[in-house]
C-alpha cells in the first residue's frame, strides 16, 4: 500500500512558506531541463515567484521565526540529555543565516533588475505570449550552448539561495514539532481543536484506496473530511466509511 502526507497551514505565514518551496522545487526542476522549448517552464515558475514576492512581506516573517528558533535552541541547550554538538551547529546556522538575510537586499530585487529578465517577465503573464515572434531575444537566449545557458540560470538561482534556506529552515523547525497519532475519521469525516502553537497540519494515508483528504478551518479549530478522486455512479463526493489516518499538528 502506498501512503502520502498531505499538508495543511493553519496560519498565512506557513501558507506562504509552502508556496515559495513548492515554487522553488519547480524552479529547481526547471534549472535542470537541457532541451531549449522546456526551458519555457523556468521562466513560467520563476516569473510567478517574482508575482508572489510582490505581494508578500517574507522578510519579516522569516526573521521573527529565526529569533524564536534561537531562543527555543539557546533554551535546550540547558537540557542535561541534549546533543550540543548537533545543537551547535544547529544555531550557528540560524545565525549565520540571519545575518545574512539582514545584509541581503529585497527577495527577487537582483532578477528584477536584471535586463534579460525585465524585457520578457510581462509577455509570460499572456497564455501564448512567449513565442518567437513576441520575444526574438528569448529565443536567441535559448539558443546559445548550453553551458552557457546553464551558467546564466545558476546565476540566477544563486540570488534566492538565502531565501531558500531560510524557509527550509523554518518549515523543518515546524514540521518536526509534530508527531504523528493513528486516527480514524467516521464516515470519513474527522473533527479536532488546534493547540494555540499549531501552524501545519500534515495527514498521512493511503492514496491507493480512491480518496484523499481536505481539510476547513483556521488556528483555533479544523474539521478533515476524506473526498473521492473519482467517485462512481450513483455514490456521493465525500466518503462515508470509516478511514484510518494518521495526523500531526505542528
Amino acid at each position: 500500500m502506498s501512503d502520502a502526507v498531505f499538508e495543511f497551514p493553519l496560519k498565512e505565514k506557513v501558507r506562504n512558506y509552502l508556496r515559495v518551496e513548492q515554487l522553488m522545487t519547480q524552479l529547481k526542476t526547471g534549472a535542470q531541463v537541457q532541451t531549449a522549448p522546456l526551458q519555457m517552464y523556468f521562466f513560467d515558475q520563476l516569473f510567478i515567484l517574482l508575482d508572489l514576492f510582490d505581494r508578500l512581506d517574507l522578510r519579516t516573517d522569516i526573521l521573527k521565526d529565526l529569533d524564536a528558533h534561537e531562543k527555543n535552541l539557546v533554551h535546550w541547550s540547558q537540557h542535561p540529555k541534549i546533543n550540543s554538538d548537533a545543537l551547535d551547529q544547529a544555531l550557528r546556522s540560524i545565525i549565520s543565516l540571519r545575518e545574512k538575510l539582514k545584509a541581503s537586499k529585497k527577495f527577487g530585487l537582483e532578477l528584477r533588475e536584471d535586463k534579460f529578465l525585465s524585457s520578457i517577465r510581462q509577455r509570460f503573464a499572456i497564455p501564448g505570449g512567449a513565442c518567437s515572434f513576441d520575444l526574438p531575444n528569448l529565443h536567441f537566449w535559448l539558443n546559445q550552448p548550453i553551458e552557457s545557458r546553464q551558467q546564466d540560470v545558476a546565476d540566477w538561482l544563486s540570488s534566492l539561495t538565502v531565501l531558500e534556506d531560510a524557509i527550509a529552515i523554518s518549515l523543518s523547525f515546524l514540521r518536526e514539532r509534530g508527531h504523528f497519532q493513528k486516527l480514524e475519521a467516521i464516515n470519513g469525516f474527522y473533527q479536532g481543536v488546534a493547540d494555540d502553537k499549531n501552524e501545519l497540519l500534515r495527514i498521512r494515508c493511503q492514496v491507493d484506496n480512491g480518496y484523499f483528504p481536505t481539510v476547513s478551518g483556521n488556528k483555533y479549530r479544523y474539521a478533515l473530511r476524506f473526498m473521492w478522486f473519482s467517485p462512481e455512479d450513483g455514490m456521493g463526493p465525500s466518503v462515508d466509511a470509516d478511514v484510518a489516518f494518521s495526523l500531526a499538528a505542528c
